[in-house]
């Protein structure tokens, strides 16, 4: 395993980020924001509209089965050089999609089927641009920004899950229709903020990694070559079966993407099951629905601390030290929440686990971009991104079938002999060394 490139005692220089960085945070930001805001009151939505439970639980279902089939779909397009192009139209779909939610919403009672297709369009778009946008950051900044950018966008993702929720449910009170104005209005300065950016978002040795537009030699200019011989015919497309496997191939063939893979879907899973073992908990404790949103936002607000810190300690620690460290530090905490009944333990543990667990995604996120060529990036974060997505929705099942047979402690004790087995394999896993140095 590798240590960080800068030499000790020599002082980092921060460059300002670029205006396509900037555009790009907003649009996620802002994306994420209303996202949050409209997604905890649709359930809601559904509820007071007269839908049973087993309705809300299915509009959830397939849009987390539509997120994991069309993301590595969507991201061969992005890949091929569509990629600003998809972004674009898929905000403006979601957008024309919240925005029919929104008048659904206040008409009083519309038809379930218009409701529900609406939403799903929604995800559908949704589940597109995010994996358009897996490759955009190599294409809008250096790799030695990298970390900071990335670091940014965790950190917009964890500060909407603070605010969010309460603007959506402050929105909620004041009219159902809203948290998904709100929504609707977000894709529409995402669309915009894409629209708006300047780099040449198309893979390939004419797009610039610096943040701006390709430069190329001009015809005429000094250093400029005229072409050696008779133009040649582009080479033929591989076939779609073999450009949809291309991202799992390299993930499959690199050791330290196999270790991105493995540590970001071990992680996220068991995070998912340990909030679901609180919510279990907690519940047979008789407590209602305010101590976990205390759970939820104590645990937002310590990941939104963590990305913001982890280029700070990316710059001063070894990347393999810091992917040992944080691992076995995340199982005593997870042991330790098989103990406690009450609501502040809980936050104050789970606050811990999701201030820890950014400082190493930030850095591995961050050199994967930088290990992956440019005309993979979307096929390759959509492999990835569907990992953490499949173990996001296995979770739950696994943490309720633990809980049901085992008691209510059994998510958290599973939890900690999974991190356990976790951190001795990043111990003693072996990777070449540039895979690991940030």
């Amino acid at each position: 395993m590798g240590s960080a490139t800068e030499a000790p005692g020599k002082a980092v220089v921060r460059r300002p980020l670029s205006r396509d960085v900037r555009l790009f945070w907003c649009a996620s930001a802002t994306d994420a924001l209303g996202s949050q805001a409209s997604g905890v009151v649709l359930p809601l939505l559904l509820l007071g509209l007269g839908h049973s439970a087993a309705t809300v639980g299915l509009v959830a279902g397939v849009s987390t089965a539509a997120g994991l089939l069309l993301a590595p779909i969507a991201a061969v397009p992005a890949d091929r050089g569509a990629r600003k192009p998809v972004m674009l139209w898929s905000a403006l779909v979601s957008a024309l999609a919240m925005g029919g939610v929104a008048v659904a919403a206040a008409t009083g009672r519309p038809p379930v089927a218009l409701l529900l297709g609406a939403v799903l369009v929604e995800r559908f778009s949704t589940a597109v641009y995010e994996a358009a946008a897996a490759g955009t950051v190599a294409l809008i900044a250096p790799p030695a920004d990298s970390p900071r950018v990335v670091a940014g966008l965790s950190a917009a993702d964890q500060g909407a899950l603070v605010v969010g929720p309460a603007l959506g449910g402050a929105l909620y009170q004041a009219s159902r229709a809203l948290p998904f104005v709100a929504d609707a209005v977000s894709y529409t300065v995402a669309a915009v903020c894409v629209g708006a950016l300047k780099s040449d978002l198309r893979p390939g040795e004419e797009a610039t990694a610096a943040g701006g537009a390709a430069q190329q030699p001009k015809q005429g200019a000094p250093g400029a070559q005229a072409p050696a011989g008779p133009r040649r015919s582009r080479p033929p497309r591989p076939a779609l079966r073999a450009e949809l496997g291309a991202g799992l191939a390299l993930v499959r063939t690199s050791p330290f993407l196999r270790l991105v893979l493995i540590w970001t879907t071990t992680v996220n899973g068991v995070i998912v099951a340990l909030y679901y073992g609180a919510v279990f908990t907690l519940q047979k404790g008789g407590h209602g629905g305010a101590p976990m949103g205390l759970v939820l936002a104590l645990s937002g607000a310590a990941g939104l601390v963590g990305s913001l810190a982890a280029p700070h300690l990316a710059g001063r620690i070894s990347a393999a030290r810091l992917l040992v460290t944080v691992s076995w530090l995340l199982v005593p905490l997870a042991a330790a929440l098989a103990t406690v009944r009450g609501p502040w333990a809980y936050g104050g543990l789970f606050g811990v686990f999701c201030l820890l667990m950014p400082l190493v995604t930030v850095v591995l996120q961050s050199r994967a971009i930088q290990e992956t060529p440019p005309a993979l990036q979307a096929r390759t974060g959509a492999v990835l991104s569907s990992a953490v997505g499949g173990s996001a929705a296995l979770a739950p099942v696994v943490a309720g079938v633990c809980a049901s047979r085992a008691g209510t402690a059994a998510p958290a004790v599973a939890s900690a002999a999974v991190l356990t087995l976790l951190a001795c394999w990043t111990t003693y896993v072996r990777v070449p060394a540039r895979g690991v140095a940030v």
